[in-house]
């Protein structure tokens, strides 16, 4: 006999465990079916234990640059596997609170590869055993894996995804970074303040390609003055391992090969969704190349089956996959009759986008040429950190803030920055165009001082040729 529930979950990453938990506040009786460990890629793998990655990263190069602020340290070094492990312990504290969460909302948890064979059901296999979960309704969130080159398959010793990159038995010596998107250029950071020659490769014209074209210069200019090597509008078009590196051909620009040998390779060409063998194809889901198409809600095109997270479409962020959990919770619950659940879409343009590489980099809305092209008139304005009194103290000159408007409305279209600490700063852009903040909201708000946030100030004065610092 199957186990009956109101809801079940496929998948436990950011967005289906914050779904299960929004759908048992609501007094949905929920099981999540998971395959490997609660809290997903993210947690386990991607967004939690990089970052501790990259604070040892930038703690390390703080080290090694004592003397810009007085300081004298003594000789600076660092134990590679005690710093993957200090990543790991903290994958796996995260990994043990959600388990906590799932308890504390008396979420079942059933362990296994599950696989839907009717809109209301799910079959799990674990070992030998086979569980039959129904549910009133149930959410996909299988998430994604990495993309591999099919020339070149990641074999862990010398060609890596971002799994291999975060757990390294040896520091490279010269690391090629393939695709510059927020993944590729963390990574590049990350090694290159650990002292790798790292050089980074990517197709399109520019690196970060998604972020505003004024963000992408910057940062190509900052990771060059680093001391890393930046090739666009370039490919690769082999990748043979041996026991001591990796020999890449690779297309230039003009058009010329070059063939160079590096230590290791990071392939960081995006994902592929987790959609296949989970029983989709029979139900009759419809998908757009293997991302499953839902509407503003997360509902499908069969009835009772929702997905949410990087299964679907982009952008895919740990934080938009998270939202669609809560609003399509709660789009389920006042399905099955709850009352006073009043769930609104998520709007995918004030969805912030972050790199947390050194500098960092934030967006949210428009860019420029993005707002220019859907027939704004704009205004636009500019701030550097070196006109900053905090960001000068703390030694963080280098960046920008730069805010776009539409002229006649005053709408805040768009919010780009690159800089210290600018991924905590971005909310306050984000909000902002929550709320249908207007130019003359923001420019009457008084930010406190000294603060790196008087950036955001300066930048939406600045727009109105009335910034008082630069």
């Amino acid at each position: 006999m199957a186990d009956t529930y109101d809801l079940a979950v496929l998948g436990s990453g950011p967005g289906g465990y914050v779904a299960a938990i929004r759908a048992a506040q609501l007094g949905l009786k929920v099981v999540i079916v998971e395959r490997e460990r609660l809290g997903g890629i993210c947690l386990n793998w991607g967004c939690i234990p990089t970052k501790a990655l990259l604070r040892t990263a930038e703690i390390y190069h703080y080290l090694t640059h004592a003397g810009a602020y007085g300081l004298t340290a003594g000789e600076t070094g660092f134990d590679l596997a005690k710093v993957v492990e200090r990543s790991r312990k903290v994958a796996a504290q995260l990994n043990a609170g959600v388990k906590g969460l799932c308890k504390k909302n008396k979420i079942a948890v059933v362990e296994g590869v599950g696989m839907l064979v009717a809109a209301n059901r799910l079959t799990v296999k674990r070992g030998d055993e086979t569980v039959d979960i129904e549910a009133g309704d149930i959410i996909v969130a299988t998430g994604a894996r990495a993309r591999e080159l099919p020339f070149a398959q990641a074999d862990g010793e010398r060609i890596w995804t971002y799994r291999h990159a975060m757990t390294p038995r040896e520091m490279p010596g010269e690391l090629l970074v393939i695709g510059s998107g927020a993944i590729g250029i963390e990574f590049a950071s990350f090694y290159s303040d650990m002292g790798a020659k790292v050089t980074i490769i990517e197709m399109l014209d520019r690196i970060l390609p998604v972020e505003d074209a004024e963000v992408s210069d910057f940062m190509a200019k900052a990771l060059a003055k680093q001391g890393m090597r930046i090739l666009t509008k370039a490919g690769v078009e082999a990748l043979t391992p041996s026991a001591d590196g990796v020999e890449a051909v690779l297309k230039l620009a003009d058009g010329t090969t070059e063939t160079t040998r590096y230590s290791h390779a990071v392939v960081a060409v995006g994902i592929v969704p987790n959609s296949e063998e989970i029983g989709l194809d029979a139900l009759g889901v419809a998908t757009t190349k293997g991302h499953i198409d839902t509407d503003a809600m997360g509902r499908t095109n069969v009835e009772g089956v929702w997905a949410i997270g990087d299964v679907t479409a982009p952008p895919w962020l740990a934080h938009k996959a998270s939202h669609e959990g809560m609003t399509t919770a709660e789009a389920i619950a006042a399905k099955q009759g709850k009352a006073d659940v009043h769930p609104h879409p998520i709007d995918r343009r004030n969805i912030p986008g972050c790199t947390y590489s050194r500098p960092q980099v934030a967006s949210v809305g428009l860019t420029e040429q993005r707002a220019r092209q859907e027939g704004h008139e704009v205004k636009v304005g500019r701030f550097p950190f070196v006109g900053n009194g905090k960001a000068i103290a703390l030694g963080e000159q280098e960046g920008f803030v730069k805010t776009v408007f539409d002229a006649a409305s005053g709408e805040l279209l768009g919010a780009h920055m690159v800089g210290a600490e600018v991924t905590e700063l971005i909310e306050g852009y984000t909000v902002a165009r929550q709320l249908e903040t207007t130019e003359a909201d923001l420019i009457a708000t008084v930010f406190p001082h000294p603060t790196l946030s008087e950036m955001m100030h300066e930048s939406v004065l600045s727009a109105h040729g009335r910034a008082i610092h630069v």
